[in-house]
């Protein structure tokens, strides 16, 4: 392979962001033998199935979520990988948390392992923000909505993470209790988390 050819499927690559899918690298003019070749090299390394990105790149931040983004670019981290994005949380995910809507067809994704739970209506709708992690928008709860998820799902999650959650919320600057009842009545746990909050303000 020449190295003219090699420069100018790097400078594909770069011009969308240093990462690519195979099919929108083909799309954009780099042979598959080609795309194939570089990653021999070592000139591309494989972030996950179908997914490449150039090797020189810095170091992604976090993979994880980058790759479950890329992948399944209408599931939303929740949970505790949404509690671990946000820093909320001393637990460290061992699959990441997503959330589809009932319907969505359960992607197929081998690694990172991926919990999917299906959240429908407003459950879902509400509380998505976008955050930009190595070039990627990756969707995300933002932190009341996580919250009131993991009052939700506390029997699956336990109780004592969202607990430590909510107290380490509480102690931060960008406490917001209206916004945090808002989504406790959406997820339908308001009575169960206010008791907490009282001892807590």
């Amino acid at each position: 392979m020449s190295k003219e050819v090699t420069k100018r499927a790097e400078t594909i690559f770069r011009q969308h962001g240093g990462m690519m899918a195979t099919k929108d690298a083909i799309s954009a003019g780099i042979h598959p033998r080609t795309l194939y070749a570089m990653r021999d090299e070592g000139v591309l390394e494989r972030v996950s199935r179908g997914r490449y990105r150039l090797s020189s790149m810095p170091a992604l931040s976090n993979p994880d979520l980058v790759t479950v983004a890329t992948r399944i670019p209408r599931g939303v981290i929740c949970l505790i990988s949404a509690l671990a994005y946000h820093m909320l949380t001393d637990e460290i995910p061992h699959q990441v948390y997503i959330a589809l809507r009932p319907g969505t067809e359960k992607p197929r994704i081998e690694h990172p392992p991926v919990r999917i739970v299906w959240f429908s209506g407003e459950a879902f709708a509400e509380g998505i923000e976008i955050h930009e992690i190595d070039g990627v928008d990756v969707q995300v709860y933002g932190v009341a909505k996580t919250i009131a998820d993991c009052f939700k799902f506390r029997k699956k999650i336990g109780g004592d993470v969202a607990l430590e959650a909510l107290k380490t919320y509480r102690n931060r600057p960008d406490f917001n209790l209206e916004e945090l009842m808002r989504y406790a009545r959406i997820r339908k746990v308001e009575k169960v988390m206010r008791p907490y909050l009282e001892a807590l303000l």
